[in-house]
């Protein structure tokens, strides 16, 4: 009884191992490869699965992106230039089953296949290209890799060129040749920027001086504006003030030739008038005496004169006014038609009036200075 007891015990303890044995969780991000007898039976979803142990067999695959770093390795370029490269491939699995069986050591294989084709791919191109160019050595490596490990059930998402390291010489080369282009850039900008400079100042300076000049021809143009409205406005006063004089003189002459028509005077009196004129001049003051040269002619002259008093028997107005005032009007013609061809005010000068012939058609010579 105790031995069938203690049996019992021993089989349910090795039920309860093996049940044990048999249950599987899959994760989420994994897949499970169900083999039987060494076989390939399924793939397995995420969740709780129970095999039978010992005869069947799960082998967990993670599904997640995963990285692979490539070791760095010496890649010559197509001008002969030994550089140290560097790459980093990105993959995730598809099929889990093809992963398995299709390869035995995927990171291996997959690292020796991107160091091949890093040499190939980097060793078509120039140094500079390769610093360059490394979308398109990233986007080679990845469709090659791509199309070499498609069928190992793994998909390249992408592959990065970490570091491209040239040998010292051609670094301290490089640096030399970055420190002369950006002292190149420096200069041609600050020239630029001198250039730009003397354009605006250029440009400024103009802009001044034609405003200047603008202003100085304004201001030269109301100067002559202002000069030809003083000069017409003092040319008018002129001109009047002519116009007045010439009418108070027509006007004073009239009145007196008036007086002496009307009463009536002769040769004689103009004579004792004349006289008179020689009596005030000779009054001792004046340093010269003027004395007419021939009495005859100074006589001939009065009474040319009296007879320019005369009434014209023939003139309906017997006294000589009209004409006075014909003479006055025509010098104020004669001064306003001056004033305004002439632009400005000029000054005059009143004609002596010449002696009036006498009677037997002689002119009275001019008076002599004393002791002539």
């Amino acid at each position: 009884m105790p031995f069938l007891i203690g049996l019992l015990a021993v089989i349910i303890i090795f039920a309860l191992v093996y049940a044990a044995a048999g249950i599987r969780i899959v994760r989420p991000y994994q897949r499970g490869v169900i083999e039987y007898l060494g076989k390939y039976k399924e793939t397995a979803d995420p969740g709780l699965r129970i095999i039978l142990p010992f005869v069947q067999r799960m082998r967990m695959v993670d599904m997640r992106e995963q990285v692979i770093d490539v070791p760095p390795q010496e890649v010559i370029t197509q001008d002969n230039v030994a550089v140290s490269v560097d790459a980093v491939i990105y993959f995730e699995p598809t099929d889990p089953q093809r992963l398995i069986y299709n390869v035995s050591n995927f990171i291996l294989a997959v690292t020796k296949l991107a160091q091949t084709n890093l040499r190939n791919v980097v060793g078509e191109m120039s140094l500079d290209e390769a610093f360059t160019s490394r979308e398109r050595v990233n986007a080679a490596l990845r469709q090659i890799l791509d199309d070499a490990t498609d069928k190992w059930g793994v998909r390249v998402v992408r592959v990065e060129i970490q570091r491209i390291d040239p040998p010292q010489d051609v670094m301290n080369a490089m640096h030399e040749q970055m420190k002369a282009e950006r002292t190149r850039r420096a200069v041609v900008t600050e020239a630029e920027g001198a250039r730009q400079a003397a354009i605006t100042r250029a440009d400024g300076e103009k802009q001044a001086a034609i405003l200047e000049a603008e202003g100085v021809r304004q201001r030269d143009i109301l100067t002559a504006e202002g000069e030809a409205q003083a000069v017409r406005t003092r040319a008018e006063a002129e001109q009047f003030r002519l116009e007045v004089e010439a009418q108070g003189e027509a006007h004073a002459l009239e009145s007196v030739f008036g007086a002496i028509d009307e009463s009536g005077v002769d040769d004689r009196f103009l004579a004792l008038r004349y006289m008179d004129a020689l009596e005030g001049i000779a009054d001792g003051k004046a340093t010269k005496i003027f004395l007419p040269a021939d009495m005859s002619n100074t006589m001939g002259a009065l009474g040319g004169i009296a007879e320019l008093f005369r009434p014209d028997p023939d003139d309906d107005n017997p006294t000589p006014a009209p004409r006075i005032r014909a003479d006055a009007a025509r010098r104020a013609e004669t001064a306003k038609a001056a004033a305004e061809l002439e632009g400005r005010p000029q000054p005059q000068r009143r004609p002596a009036p010449n002696p009036a012939p006498a009677p037997g058609g002689t002119t009275p010579p001019p008076p002599r200075r004393a002791g002539a």
